[in-house]
């Protein structure tokens, strides 16, 4: 979708409820007025990151970027027509939309609350929280952020890097609806589906149930991997009987890739981010009052590795360390 925006110059930009995009206005030599595209800051360009931002910038969008540990995304996008800044508050004083792709809820508030963070500008722009974070912690940056006349919208992400460069994830937005008007053409740049999923904070609980479910698939794959290979059943013909039948779906298919055909970049999603959210899960159970007994099996299947020093493996790798804490060798 194109970033142009027809806008009625007559109403007010920041108008309460306003569902208008958020633009630039400029003077022309003739003292009337134009119109410019709104400007997108984005922070965090990790393996999601990375393909968002540079979908944005191809789509025409004036993008603003910041290097974190790896500068060659930063470069790459700057290569491209991209700006660099140097803090999140330096973003949030030329930037009307910025989105935030990092790993959890202390990166999150580090970005917006620190002395150099976004809220620092004093400036009304609207944050994209397309991290996995903490709803609790979300629903609570949301209202403190209101009063500062900061808009904070949830909406995590589903799918792969490679969705992610292919522009085809899927988008959970928790926020009001005249927010994601405002913020959808942004968002339709890296997304094939967008759901709203109601007010703040419900991107992100409905983000932990379907990571609840990927990384249960993971823990059950390995575990029944390791019971087979126990009575000599080989992950071929595992395969053999699920693939094609009624248990396969896109996520058996992406982990057997490793198990199978040992592709690293099968599902790069590292362990550790598997541990740390089924960790806000058992903190958003413990807040309701739930007993999640499955969910504390798979964040204890996730527990096990990340103890183990085995954090930074991708999730299809569980299958490995499973297998070799129950005695078996390395699969091939």
């Amino acid at each position: 979708m194109s970033p142009e925006i027809d806008l009625d110059l007559d109403r007010p930009l920041f108008g309460s409820g306003d569902p208008a995009p958020i633009v630039h206005h400029r003077k022309r030599a003739t003292g009337r007025h134009t119109m410019t595209k709104a400007t997108v800051g984005f922070i965090g360009l990790g393996l999601m990151g990375q393909g968002m931002a540079a979908n944005i910038l191809k789509k025409g969008w004036s993008l603003s970027v910041m290097a974190h540990r790896n500068r060659a995304p930063v470069e790459a996008l700057v290569a491209d027509g991209a700006s660099e800044v140097k803090t999140p508050r330096e973003m949030a004083q030329g930037c009307d939309i910025i989105v935030l792709c990092v790993t959890g809820s202390p990166e999150v508030l580090a970005v917006i609350e620190g002395a150099d963070g976004i809220a620092a500008a004093a400036r009304a722009v609207t944050i994209v929280d397309c991290s996995t974070s903490d709803p609790s912690v979300t629903m609570k940056l949301a209202a403190d952020l209101a009063r500062k006349n900061i808009t904070l919208i949830d909406a995590p992400l589903s799918r792969t890097p490679t969705d992610a460069a292919a522009g085809t994830l899927d988008v959970m937005v928790g926020g009001a609806e005249e927010d994601l008007r405002r913020v959808r053409p942004v968002l339709e740049c890296f997304a094939g589906r967008i759901v709203h999923t109601g007010p703040t904070g419900t991107g992100h609980t409905m983000k932990l149930l379907n990571n609840f479910l990927s990384m249960g698939y993971a823990a059950l794959y390995s575990e029944a991997l390791m019971l087979g290979r126990k009575a000599g059943l080989t992950p071929q013909i595992f395969d053999s009987v699920i693939r094609g039948g009624r248990m396969d779906c896109p996520f058996y298919q992406t982990f057997f890739r490793w198990v199978l055909e040992r592709d690293p970049n099968a599902h790069k999603f590292a362990i550790r981010n598997g541990f740390k959210d089924m960790s806000y899960l058992s903190g958003f159970a413990n807040a309701c009052g739930a007993a999640n007994p499955i969910g504390a099996a798979v964040r204890n299947s996730f527990a096990q590795a990340v103890g183990a020093g085995r954090g930074e493996d991708y999730v299809p790798m569980l299958s490995d360390f499973v297998a070799e804490a129950n005695g078996l060798p390395k699969q091939g």
